[in-house]
């Protein structure tokens, strides 16, 4: 296809699958689109293990890499040990997990617990773990890194240079846009407000023309639609509106090869695009996910949720353990089971292949296509 993102990076069809999951990373290259692995919560070591074995099967096809460095968060340029976060973290909000938690038949949290993971988050949030991590990210064949919430660092943009890999942005308002732009970023990743994960409130369908618009006259940078995207149709549209192409999370969660919890994958597939909650509750900034009673009990009677990273210390350890115990069978865990998953769950009806999934986008972004060239005959 002639997209500047396909002749950037390199592929044949302009969608790009972000995932937690190599298996899916390797499937989506492989089908003539872009895998890109979500890496901000792999320590180096581990990220090395998984990289070499998507090298070893992705038959030399481009694939990215994504990361979270955002340029807000509390204590970002302090010294701060983890027992001071452990500190910042008040009793009422580790109270208010437990009492859910309790709620439905489960042990709640200790403060080791949150002790663990404050050690982790802290450094892939930095600018420092972000460099450790780009270290052995950049010894691989990568021909992308994405930054997910905020302007990238300057190391990232220097390294991406360097290594001739493009660096991209997520980004959920047209000033937001500019700021990128005006940055160096070479990929504009433009989420809706019905994306899964951090997002904005504005929809797709109004955010890709308003960017598109902003920065035209400023510089020519690619655009990739976000939001809600889960089929050619939608993916057409969106570049009939400016986007050079798609950028997908949600649909890849209830492929056969994702390694999402097969709790959560049943309910994402029975779920309607009504079933989702923005909300600050998992990370202390605004993310879409799948609405559960854990959810709803943060949305109608929880504290104010912490600011990023204070909140995920006390959400995801309680999280991790859900997930766990839901696995295993447990009611009260399978009930509170939830994850990341934008709006356009509810197209998300059968679990495909990853591979068969880019096969569907093509076909049906012809089909789009054909749609619109008939109203012309």
């Amino acid at each position: 296809m002639q997209s500047k993102i396909c002749d950037m990076l390199n592929i044949e069809f302009p969608l790009l699958a972000f995932s937690h999951c190599r298996d899916v990373v390797v499937a989506v290259s492989k089908a003539g689109g872009m895998g890109v692995f979500g890496a901000v919560n792999l320590p180096p070591e581990r990220l090395e293990e998984e990289l070499k074995w998507i090298d070893d099967h992705i038959d030399g096809m481009p694939y990215g890499i994504d990361l979270i460095v955002p340029n807000k968060y509390e204590g970002k340029g302090e010294q701060i040990k983890n027992e001071d976060i452990i500190k910042a973290v008040p009793q009422e909000h580790k109270n208010f997990v437990n009492s859910i938690l309790e709620a439905h038949n489960i042990e709640g949290e200790e403060n080791s617990e949150i002790k663990k993971g404050s050690k982790q988050f802290g450094r892939n949030l930095s600018e420092e773990g972000a460099e450790s991590t780009l270290e052995v990210a950049l010894k691989h064949p990568i021909k992308l890194i994405a930054n997910a919430l905020g302007v990238p660092p300057k190391i990232m943009l220097e390294l991406g240079k360097k290594h001739n890999v493009a660096v991209a942005a997520l980004v959920g308002a047209k000033e937001h846009a500019i700021k990128q732009v005006e940055a160096g970023v070479d990929i504009l990743i433009v989420a809706g407000g019905e994306a899964g994960g951090h997002c904005g409130d504005v929809s797709t369908m109004v955010l890709v023309p308003e960017v598109y618009n902003s920065i035209k006259e400023i510089k020519d940078v690619p655009i990739l639609a976000a939001g809600g995207i889960t089929t050619g149709g939608q993916m057409a549209a969106a570049m009939s509106m400016g986007a050079d192409g798609a950028w997908c999370g949600s649909v890849w969660l209830t492929t056969s090869e994702a390694e999402t919890n097969p709790v959560v994958k049943e309910k994402m597939l029975a779920a309607s695009s009504r079933d989702t909650v923005r909300s600050k509750s998992r990370t202390g900034k605004f993310s879409r996910q799948l609405r559960s009673p854990w959810t709803d009990a943060w949305e109608k009677e929880g504290p104010e949720p912490l600011p990023m990273p204070l909140q995920s210390l006390v959400s995801e350890p309680a999280l991790k353990k859900i997930d766990k115990l839901s696995q295993g069978g447990h009611e009260g865990a399978k009930q509170l089971a939830t994850y990341w998953v934008g709006q356009g769950v509810g197209l998300m009806n059968h679990s495909l292949s990853a591979g068969t999934v880019v096969q569907n986008f093509k076909e049906e972004f012809v089909e789009a296509f054909e749609r619109l060239n008939n109203y012309f005959e």
